[in-house]
């Protein structure tokens, strides 16, 4: 068969067309050789069918059949703009032709909208929508080639018209890394696309799913609603719709093809419908990655060079607050008098008489600690460390480029860093990493919310103290690394949340539907291990001599796991704290079994 009568084969004028190799991009559309495919987007709160999105597919078998090199092509010779207006005019026909179920999304790049919009009539745009009653509020034209912006006020005046036929507007793979927040808050889109690049492997990235939140931020403030692209698995699918956004679209949703769909594909429908909820990737915290020592300064005017032991002594009683005060010279610190050395001298016979009037760096500290203002918490770490403890009773000056700013006070500086590290427990447990008590209360409200069932399983050692006692901490820390990673390894960590709540003291919340055969593999396991923690004559004994809380010596048996379950149903709780309340009482009940687990049958 020949190239003419194979594509007339499928009702297409081709007379008189070239070679099917040697066919410029013109010749492609003259010979009416495009097609388009048509991808759904779906609403993920519900799984229906939000829309399709129009993308054109060239000749089966020519250089030019990929949309990527058909488009390059036309780059090259000059007819890009030709190509997307014939483009748009092909999805409009063949939408309507199929019944113009949804919204239709067709691409266009900012210079040609600009172009279109300044005569949509003469390319026969809006004719063709007259013709088919094709509904313009149906219709949303998807940004492309952000980076091609150079006249932003003439993009916003075709956008302007646009929005005059009741046209929407969506902003095309934002995040890319050629994206601009700037356009968005210029434009305010109807949609915003995230790129693929986000949602790949989400479930497994916090990164992401901080940008992603952060993203949703600026989407409610813009009015725009969020479309997640390139989702491909179930887990990626789960962490968006939990994480709220509205729209998505990919592989997994449904593939681009000739004919519209009416349904999503049964694996992402299966995902949204489904009650159970995904388990975010949790990010080790240090502390407010923010902090910064000058948060904790104190702004005190300081001294200058000359200044006497008279003028010194003036200055604290004055103030009765100062605690130190620093000399400088040029706007630099060049010393610090702290207030309780200072008097202990100024208290001593005759020193008024023979210093009140010598220079103050006489009995100053000429190498005082000095800290820029920017530093971290992880350097003030080093700090409170260090060898030099003086600091803690002077206190230290803080600078900006070596320049003075101000000063502190060990006080502040220790309550600072205890505060930080404190709180930066409570999201992530620094000896196992696991998520802490906020995540996880988070995820137990996650759960309750959802509706959905799960299992709260409390899991704590017996006889942990004796042998941390006896071995010492650092053995006592192996101990707890080894039931972390014991419970890691036999929970789903797709669908089971692990948080370490401190101490031996571990929260596990299923919603895998082996969940008992899963606890009991991990408490056999755990049980065996930990027999290795001891040594060899306590293995032979069974056990060691241990102080009780009592401070008595008595025989205390290997240490072991318990793990007190509780089942959870919709609507037996409506707090997480309840629910930690109760799997805790269930914890106290496995303890009193020699199989070391109880499930509790009743709820609520």
């Amino acid at each position: 068969m020949t190239v003419s009568a194979h594509y007339t084969a499928y009702g297409q004028d081709t007379e008189g067309c070239a070679d099917l190799q040697l066919m410029t991009v013109q010749d492609i559309m003259a010979c009416g050789l495009l097609t388009t495919h048509f991808q759904p987007l779906g609403r993920l709160h519900d799984g229906e069918v939000f829309g399709y999105e129009a993308l054109v597919r060239g000749p089966k078998g020519h250089a030019l059949g990929a949309p990527d090199a058909l488009f390059a092509a036309a780059r090259e010779q000059d007819v890009n703009f030709d190509l997307e207006v014939h483009c748009v005019k092909l999805a409009l026909m063949n939408w309507a032709r199929q019944g113009m179920q949804g919204r239709l999304l067709v691409n266009l790049s900012a210079s040609s909208l600009a172009a279109l919009m300044a005569h949509p009539v003469a390319h026969g745009i809006l004719g063709l929508i007259k013709d088919h009653r094709i509904a313009t509020a149906r219709l949303v034209v998807e940004l492309t080639e952000h980076e091609r912006v150079e006249n932003l006020p003439r993009l916003q005046q075709a956008v302007g018209a646009l929005r005059q036929y009741g046209v929407q507007l969506a902003l095309d793979d934002f995040g890319d890394g050629r994206s601009s927040l700037r356009l968005w808050a210029e434009l305010k889109p109807d949609y915003v696309k995230i790129d693929k690049y986000f949602a790949k492997d989400i479930s497994s990235h916090p990164d992401k799913v901080q940008t992603i939140t952060a993203l949703k931020r600026i989407a409610e403030t813009f009015g725009t609603q969020m479309v997640a692209e390139g989702l491909e698995t179930p887990e990626e699918l789960r962490v968006l719709r939990d994480l709220g956004i509205e729209l998505g679209q990919g592989y997994l949703l449904g593939r681009p093809q000739a004919d519209l769909v009416c349904s999503l594909l049964p694996a992402a429908r299966d995902v949204i419908a489904s009650s159970e909820i995904s388990v975010l990737p949790s990010k080790t915290r240090s502390g407010r990655s923010d902090f910064t020592v000058g948060e904790i300064m104190v702004r005190v005017t300081p001294l200058h060079a000359e200044a006497t032991h008279r003028q010194v002594a003036q200055r604290f009683q004055d103030d009765e607050t100062l605690k130190a005060l620093a000399v400088v010279k040029e706007g630099k610190p060049i010393g610090l008098i702290n207030r309780q050395a200072f008097f202990n001298h100024y208290a001593k016979a005759y020193f008024k008489e023979l210093y009140d009037h010598k220079s103050c760096l006489l009995f100053a500290n000429t190498q005082p600690m000095q800290l820029e203002a920017h530093i971290g918490l992880d350097e003030l770490t080093d700090v409170l460390t260090s060898e030099d403890q003086r600091y803690l009773t002077e206190g230290f000056i803080l600078t900006k480029d070596g320049l003075y700013l101000g000063m502190g006070t060990g006080e502040r500086l220790v309550r600072a860093v205890t505060e930080l590290r404190i709180e930066a427990a409570r999201h992530a447990n620094p000896l196992t990493f696991l998520p802490g008590n906020i995540p996880l209360t988070m995820h137990i409200a996650r759960l309750l919310g959802s509706g959905a069932s799960f299992v709260a399983c409390y899991a704590d050692l017996n006889h942990f103290k004796p042998f941390n006692d006896y071995y010492g901490y650092w053995r006592g820390d192996e101990m707890i690394r080894l039931l972390s990673n014991t419970l890691v390894a036999h929970c789903d960590v797709r669908r089971d949340f692990i948080g370490h709540v401190g101490g031996d003291d571990f929260v596990i919340l299923f919603q895998s539907e082996d969940w008992l055969p899963r606890i009991e593999a991990a408490v056999a396991a755990f049980n065996a291990a930990a027999c290795q923690l001891f040594d060899e004559a306590a293995r032979d004994r069974g056990g060691i001599e241990a102080e009780d809380r009592d401070g008595v010596q008595r025989f205390f048996p290997m240490t072991t796991l318990s793990a007190g379950v509780m089942r959870v149903s919709p609507g037996d709780f409506t707090r997480a704290e309840s629910v930690a309340t109760a799997a805790a009482a269930a914890k106290h009940k496995a303890k009193q079994l020699a199989t070391g687990i109880y499930v509790d049958q009743c709820v609520g």
